[in-house]
């Protein structure tokens, strides 16, 4: 019994793709086929599988009904964290979606899974992406700072979930985490953030992330052991289509 995880599949079975790279770079071609081969050497039914955000791009949930179907055709218990392009999941109807798709499907939103003897917790989280303003040399001189400032609340949001899920499963007796979001923890210039914050306060020993998909964009959060805790990007893109095992 091995835990994995992997984000950002962008599927679009019933919907249109709206990234230039998807449509363009060799890496997505035919990355339906690539992850489900992948999958179904990789994983047993006994495994479990943590989909890391940006499931769809359907707007509404009859827009993303295939797209589920594939989901679920992959092996193992598959568990689901929110992107910021899954319009189709309210996080206030996430019980609605449960209803609907437990037990092949789980919607991770204030609440936890267990893995063994982890709770395995997690939210959408943000970071703020700029815009950055940079100099002849590449550098960061300065940054949108109303952007910024509505970046907080979303961040300020984005923690308040994720101390549900640790308390829910401080409460319940657990005291060894995997924590997942979707965004990185922190962006291009922060060594640290709320979400690093928390995730050392309650002792997670590991956190994974999807978002930063693209090449020029695979360092821009923590990669390694920082202050004990272990971050890792799982993007497909970054890992090529190849489910990361983060547990055996």
């Amino acid at each position: 019994m091995s835990l994995y995880a992997i984000g950002d599949l962008h599927l679009h079975f019933q919907s249109e793709v709206k990234s230039k790279s998807q449509r363009r770079d060799r890496i997505w071609r035919k990355h339906e086929e690539k992850l489900l081969k992948n999958c179904r050497q990789m994983i047993t039914d006994e495994d479990t599988l943590v989909l890391v955000g940006d499931h769809s791009w359907g707007k509404k949930l009859a827009d993303c009904e295939e797209d589920l179907e594939y989901i679920k055709s992959l092996p193992g218990r598959k568990i689901l964290i929110r992107g910021n392009h899954d319009q189709f999941w309210d996080a206030k109807k996430t019980a609605k979606l449960n209803e609907l798709y437990q037990p092949d499907l789980t919607f991770l939103q204030n609440s936890f899974e267990v893995y063994r003897d982890f709770a395995i917790v997690g939210t959408k989280g943000y970071t703020f992406e700029g815009p950055f303003y940079l100099d002849n040399r590449g550098r960061i001189f300065d940054w949108d700072r109303t952007e910024e400032a509505h970046s907080w609340k979303l961040i300020e949001r984005e923690l308040e979930r994720l101390r549900t899920s640790f308390e829910m499963a401080r409460t319940a007796g657990y005291r060894r985490y995997i924590m997942f979001l979707h965004y990185p923890p922190t962006n291009i210039m922060e060594r640290e953030s709320g979400f690093t914050e928390m995730a050392r306060e309650y002792g997670a020993e590991k956190v994974i992330y999807a978002h930063s998909h693209g090449e020029s964009r695979f360092h821009d959060s923590l990669l390694g052991q920082v202050d004990g805790i272990e971050y890792q990007l799982v993007s497909g893109d970054f890992l090529r289509w190849m489910p990361k095992k983060i547990l055996d």
